[in-house]
């Protein structure tokens, strides 16, 4: 998958915000509410790696997969970085995303889930 299709992929969920994050971080993060589903680094040496939470069993089988690591900092929290999006199998990563956004949207309450869905504003 090339970098612009997973971006608008991104953004294309339902209550998904896009916010970049300038130096120190020098992230792109994709949310809903205060809820990170996804981040891309926006900086060298590691530009455009691609970071995702995954089940604790994905963890395991992911990080023994060449070109993906856990993810600095939140691996403890089954976050792994995908280096090179362009080699990722495609439907896999599309179905690791959409385990990251559910997890980020079941990390909100019932009432805010509810809103998000319907399409609600906060």
């Amino acid at each position: 998958m090339k970098l612009p299709a997973l971006k608008k992929h991104c953004a294309s969920f339902i209550g998904a915000q896009e916010r970049l994050s300038a130096a120190p971080s020098n992230i792109l993060v994709y949310s809903i509410d205060d809820k990170t589903f996804a981040y891309f680094k926006t900086s060298e040496p590691e530009q455009w790696r691609f970071s995702i939470r995954v089940s604790p069993d994905r963890f395991l089988e992911l990080t023994d997969t060449p070109g993906v690591k856990p993810a600095r900092y939140m691996g403890r929290f089954h976050w792994v970085t995908i280096v090179d999006i362009t080699t990722f199998p495609e439907d896999y990563l599309l179905e690791l995303l959409a385990y990251s956004y559910r997890k980020a949207l079941s990390g909100l309450t019932k009432k805010r889930q509810t809103e998000i869905l319907q399409g609600q504003a906060a």
